[in-house]
C-alpha cells in the first residue's frame, strides 16, 4: 500500500508538473496579443500626434499669411476677417442740388453709413472727414434725379460712393478697405 500511495503521490505530483509547463506556454502566448495591441495603440497615438502637429503648423502658418495680407490692406484679407463683427461709421446727412432734368431744380437728401471690416479705420475716417464729405458731395451733386431714382441707380451710386470714399487721402497712402456704403435715408424732392 505504501507503494500505491507513493505512486499516487508521484502521479499527483507529476500532474501539476505537467500542467505547469502548459500554463507557462499559455502565459507566453497571452502577452503576444497584448504586445500587438500596445504596439497598435502606440502607432495610433503617434499618428494622431503627428496629425495634430501638422494641423497646428498649418494653422499657425496660415495665420501668419493672413496677418501679412491684412497689414498690406488687400481685399483678400477683408474676406478672411469675416468672423469679426463689422463696424459702422454714420456720416451726417447730405443735402445737395441735383443736375436738372427738365428745368425744375431738384434736391437730394441722403444719409450714409460706411461699413468697415477693421475698427482701426474709424479713426482715419474721422480724421479725414472733411475730405470724405467733399468727395461725397461732389459725386452726389453731379447726378440727375432720373439716374438715381431707380433701384439700379441707387446700387450704382452706392458703388460709386464706395470707390470715391475708399481712395487714398494722401499721396502714397493705401486705399481704405471699406466693405460697403449703405443708405440710411434717401429723399429726392
Amino acid at each position: 500500500m505504501a507503494s500505491t500511495a507513493t505512486k499516487q503521490s508521484r502521479t499527483t505530483a507529476k500532474a501539476p508538473a505537467r500542467q505547469a509547463p502548459d500554463t507557462v506556454e499559455e502565459e507566453e502566448a497571452a502577452p503576444a496579443p497584448k504586445k500587438r495591441r500596445s504596439l497598435v495603440k502606440i502607432l495610433v497615438l503617434l499618428t494622431l500626434l503627428l496629425g495634430a502637429a501638422g494641423g497646428g503648423a498649418w494653422y499657425f502658418l496660415g495665420g501668419q499669411q493672413q496677418a501679412t495680407a491684412h497689414q498690406t490692406g488687400t481685399a483678400a484679407s477683408a474676406k478672411t476677417d469675416s468672423s469679426k463683427p463689422p463696424v459702422f461709421v454714420t456720416l451726417k446727412p447730405f443735402t445737395v442740388n441735383l443736375q436738372q432734368d427738365d428745368g425744375a431744380p431738384q434736391y437730394l437728401q441722403v444719409g450714409l453709413s460706411l461699413k468697415l471690416s477693421d475698427d482701426r479705420l474709424v479713426d482715419a475716417i474721422k480724421l479725414h472727414m472733411p475730405e470724405i464729405r467733399n468727395r461725397v458731395l461732389l459725386l452726389l451733386s453731379s447726378k440727375k434725379a432720373s439716374e438715381i431714382s431707380t433701384l439700379e441707380g441707387k446700387k450704382a451710386l452706392s458703388k460709386e460712393l464706395l470707390h470715391a470714399v475708399a481712395q487714398p487721402l494722401s499721396a502714397g497712402a493705401p486705399a481704405k478697405s471699406l466693405d460697403s456704403v449703405l443708405f440710411t435715408s434717401f429723399v429726392i424732392q
